[in-house]
């Protein structure tokens, strides 16, 4: 596994997918379709006298066998306390990651629903009592092997790869580095690095989140799980001006905190975790550009006026940065 590269997706075939099912046991019927994603490879795989199962093909070399192993810890954890995630199937013995011609994957039962609706106030209330019931199980115990939310990881690191790859044009660099240094500044005078982490889902933006008539919100995609303030599981799902924002978290906050106390002090933070996202993603589509679905799925990345755009939005993000905190209504 270790010799494989980051994008060394080459021998995964329709083939080798079902095989690869197979080896678990359940019989395919060949039927094989591949669904959007951009980190791993997922597929929908038909299973004889079945329902389909959504297999995901780890990206090679990324994530160690523990921390894959933690994040179906983390899920199973949850499942057991009966909250709606859709988390790995468990083969025999238990077993959910499950290795086969280099390739580490998994396989979910196949879920239906759509996004929540933006800004709609009683999903928001209902998804708040969801991230409420998943934090107090949360912060039962730490992570020991997934990462932390650190400025080494989402600043330090991206930054610094996109200046060594000389992606950015030469017109921009210096301004690009001092909107790095200066959020950087302001970011540390937020009291990130001193807040309360907790295990959390990581990446709980609308699109990991499944609207089911029936039962509500339901999280997908835990693959990001990572050790952040609770806010991070929170500030994604907030859109609009900021006084919608406020009567946004309002809902949020009134469910979540049903379940799960919330501090204040971490409303500060929103900010803050927004510049560490605009920074990160730009890193990780810079670190994966040598992938050749990267380029064929994000053509308006690496040009000059993406990049003109990017740093201006950084700009913009120390501007937003010194201004009040959304506030707890």
């Amino acid at each position: 596994m270790s010799s494989m590269s980051l994008d060394d997706y080459s021998r995964l075939s329709p083939d080798l997918v079902i095989n690869a099912v197979e080896s678990t046991g359940r019989l395919s019927d060949a039927r094989v379709m591949a669904l959007n994603s951009y980190e791993n490879r997922v597929y929908q795989v038909g299973i004889e006298d079945s329902l389909p199962l959504i297999a995901k093909f780890y990206r090679p070399a990324r994530w160690t066998y523990a921390q894959i192993q933690e994040e179906h810890d983390f899920c199973r954890e949850l499942t057991e306390a009966e909250l709606p995630v859709v988390g790995p199937v468990a083969g025999e013995g238990g077993a959910t990651l499950y290795d086969y011609e280099g390739y580490r994957f998994t396989l979910f039962t196949r879920k239906g629903g759509q996004a929540p609706e933006p800004g709609d106030y009683e999903q928001l209330h209902r998804i708040g009592m969801l991230l409420g019931r998943m934090h107090a199980i949360g912060k039962r115990q730490p992570f020991q092997h997934r990462p932390a939310l650190t400025l080494e990881r989402f600043l330090n690191q991206p930054s610094q790869l996109i200046l060594a790859k000389d992606f950015l044009p030469k017109t921009l660099t210096g301004r690009y580095q001092a909107v790095i240094a200066r959020l950087g500044e302001q970011i540390r005078a937020t009291g990130l690095e001193t807040s309360a982490f907790i295990r959390t889902h990581g990446d709980c933006h609308p699109g990991n989140i499944l609207w089911t008539r029936d039962d509500g919100p339901w999280l997908v995609d835990f693959d990001d799980c990572q050790s952040a303030p609770a806010v991070q599981d929170m500030w994604m799902l907030l859109a609009g001006t900021r006084h919608e924002q406020e009567l946004q978290m309002a809902e949020l906050l009134d469910g979540y905190t049903m379940f799960h106390d919330f501090n204040v002090a971490e409303l500060p933070l929103i900010e803050a975790l927004r510049s560490l996202r605009m920074i990160h993603y730009a890193g990780w589509l810079t670190s994966r550009w040598d992938d050749p679905a990267f380029p064929r799925y994000f053509p308006w990345f690496n040009s000059g006026g993406y990049w003109e755009q990017h740093v201006a939005e950084l700009e913009q993000q120390v501007i937003l940065m010194e201004e009040p905190p959304l506030r707890a209504l």
